[in-house]
């Protein structure tokens, strides 16, 4: 499938970033200022992909949440996670009525 080889490809470059120079890598700058520089950058993404769809320009909007995803995988590459967690995660809900999923959650 050729969306799971884009995420394996994205996870190893996001993994190799790790240990790169911040001033040759814009991932390696968002690891070394942290958690919270990169929880910036999801928040200007999120509300960038709100505008983009309240403006109705779909290939703005696709833009726009695949800066939102890249970014939500920076995050989860920087806490040890990675895009396969939250496939595990989605597969476990499959199936599952969104109403009781989160009752289940509390």
């Amino acid at each position: 499938m050729v969306s799971t080889e884009i995420l394996e490809r994205l996870s190893t470059t996001l993994a190799e970033r790790r240990s790169a120079d911040p001033s040759s890598s814009y991932v390696a700058k968002l690891y070394h200022k942290g958690t919270d520089e990169i929880l910036k950058k999801i928040g200007e993404e999120a509300v960038e992909t709100i505008m983009a769809a309240k403006d109705g320009d779909k290939l703005h909007l696709v833009r726009e949440v695949a800066d939102l995803w890249f970014h939500t995988l920076v995050l989860l590459a920087h806490e040890g996670l990675s895009h396969e967690d939250v496939l595990a995660e989605l597969a476990r809900r499959e199936g599952i009525s969104g109403i009781d999923e989160k009752a289940a959650r509390k």
